[in-house]
């Protein structure tokens, strides 16, 4: 140990004495990124190693199957940034972890939506007393999977409701395990195939003014020490969803594009193009103003993670709801992308 110690030192002496070395090393940096399989264009950025020629910083990137998992990892320092859905944030933010949200990934409208199976005998939201339904728990799907149930008037106590992650919810719907499942692509396209939509995320969000939404969080602490990494990073962001505005009608099945969507996310590359199109990438002006990120507690972003907060504290979900959620939203790098 000694012995190592003593290379080390003696290793930094000599870089220090020719002056290249050590200022070199020091500028090495590296950032663990956690993503999950919702397609959305900046896949293709990802794909691409934008990030990496943008920042020149080392990217890390781990896959996750649920936000809920993305938002703990956050909290432990296992990963830098993450991206998870407005559930799992508003639930982070309500026990105190030091995450901040501070780029919209996606509006969900119907990209995700709850799908019953074929010859179940489940025509609409109100016949789902007594089945077992398969959902991420902590997730978007979650709480709209509750909010929709209080909708119909269905105790959610009279539904059994089975915490699965995504593939273990793709698993279960082949065994016949589940009768039912509030889930998003790739394995939405999965259970569409055999069963029907009753209802998606936009569909509710308009009947109860209780929207979702992708959401890209950072390590508070670490942000504070990287702040021009991450505004170069919205700029990659930007550009991803720019891209795909400007010419989705060449995000065909066959395209490049596509191909590095499904690389990323593991979907089927003909599902991409339809998959994407359920969603609505928000630019960054519209998540710089009140509708999203800007307003401080008067913020779209603050007020859905509010109203997200309290619909799960009143189902026994989590303990405490904040006063303001705007403590846990940062528009500043998308005000600098905006200009």
């Amino acid at each position: 140990m000694n012995s190592r110690r003593q290379f080390l030192i003696g290793a930094a002496a000599l870089a220090a004495s020719v002056g290249i070395a050590a200022p070199a090393l020091a500028q090495q940096k590296e950032v663990t990124i956690a993503y999950q399989d919702m397609l959305v264009p900046w896949r293709v950025a990802h794909a691409a190693g934008e990030v990496e020629k943008a920042t020149g910083y080392r990217i890390n990137f781990r896959q996750f199957s649920g936000g809920g998992d993305v938002i703990r990892a956050l909290a432990s320092g296992q990963v830098h940034i993450g991206e998870a859905g407005s559930a799992p944030i508003a639930s982070g933010l309500s026990q105190g972890l030091p995450v901040e949200l501070f780029w919209i990934l996606d509006d969900i409208n119907d990209a995700e939506a709850l799908v019953v199976r074929n010859g179940s005998g489940v025509n609409t939201v109100a016949d789902l007393k007594g089945k077992r339904i398969g959902v991420p728990f902590t997730s978007t799907t979650h709480f709209h999977t509750l909010v929709a149930l209080e909708h119909a008037g269905v105790n959610p106590s009279d539904v059994r409701i089975v915490n699965l992650r995504p593939p273990e919810i793709a698993a279960a719907w082949e065994r016949g395990d589940i009768d039912a499942t509030f889930v998003w692509e790739p394995v939405l396209s999965r259970v569409k195939a055999s069963g029907k939509v009753l209802v998606s995320s936009g569909q509710i969000a308009k009947q109860t003014g209780k929207s979702t939404f992708d959401g890209i969080v950072v390590n508070r602490d670490w942000a504070k020490q990287n702040g021009a990494f991450l505004e170069k990073f919205v700029q990659v962001l930007a550009a991803a969803d720019e891209r795909y505005r400007r010419d989705r009608a060449k995000w065909t099945p066959a395209s490049a594009e596509a191909a590095a969507v499904a690389k990323i996310t593991g979907a089927k590359q003909e599902d991409v193009p339809a998959g994407l199109a359920l969603y609505r990438f928000p630019t960054p002006a519209e998540q710089a103003s009140a509708t999203w990120l800007g307003g401080g507690a008067r913020s779209g972003a603050a007020q859905s993670l509010a109203a997200t907060a309290a619909f799960l504290k009143s189902q026994g979900t989590i303990a405490n709801v904040l006063g303001d959620y705007s403590v846990g939203v940062n528009p500043s790098y998308v005000e600098r992308a905006a200009r």
